[in-house]
């Protein structure tokens, strides 16, 4: 995922995609319906519906999620991802056996210092890219209090929440200018 929220295949996040939180228990079906989304997306109505059809063989898989949710980013249709993203949120937050709010999570809730743990890094990961589109709907307390969560969950700043907040504490400044 980059800075604003997006999976880049960047290092590591192959490893991430294609590991067992992806990968294991995605029905065949829904397999076939994502690479046909992937085939068709040109055709927004058509990559559209075979994802909704991956969603109905696998409704709560995060493979399909993420599907769903890169769809509407690359679409620009943020409200949607911005839904997926807090869905994800709430998969993340139960597969973390963390609060559901993601404001009460702590840093000593799960290993999120460590980036070989998928778990931990995907609850990471969906925050920040719900901070980046919080951002993009002029959501700027929510963003950067997602962000500054980033941070105390990550201090070392694997996941880049950082150059989030970069962006943040720039907006307006231009203008003021």
């Amino acid at each position: 995922m980059n800075e604003f929220g997006e999976l880049d295949g960047g290092p590591g996040e192959k490893e991430f995609l294609a590991g067992a939180l992806l990968g294991e228990g995605l029905p065949p079906e829904a397999e076939e319906y994502l690479e046909l989304a992937s085939q068709s997306y040109a055709d927004s109505e058509t990559a559209e519906r075979y994802l909704m059809q991956a969603r109905q063989w696998a409704p709560d898989h995060a493979a399909v999620l993420i599907g769903l949710y890169r769809f509407y980013f690359y679409k620009g249709r943020i409200r949607e991802a911005l839904e997926i993203a807090n869905i994800c949120l709430g998969k993340a937050a139960r597969e973390n056996a963390l609060p559901r709010d993601w404001r009460k999570v702590a840093r000593g809730d799960a290993v999120f210092d460590d980036y070989e743990e998928i778990l931990p890094r995907f609850f990471l990961f969906t925050l920040k890219g719900y901070a980046y589109l919080q951002m993009r709907l002029g959501e700027i307390d929510e963003s950067r209090a997602a962000v500054m969560k980033l941070l105390e969950l990550d201090p070392s700043d694997k996941i880049g929440a950082k150059v989030l907040l970069g962006i943040l504490d720039r907006i307006g400044i231009d203008e003021d200018a």
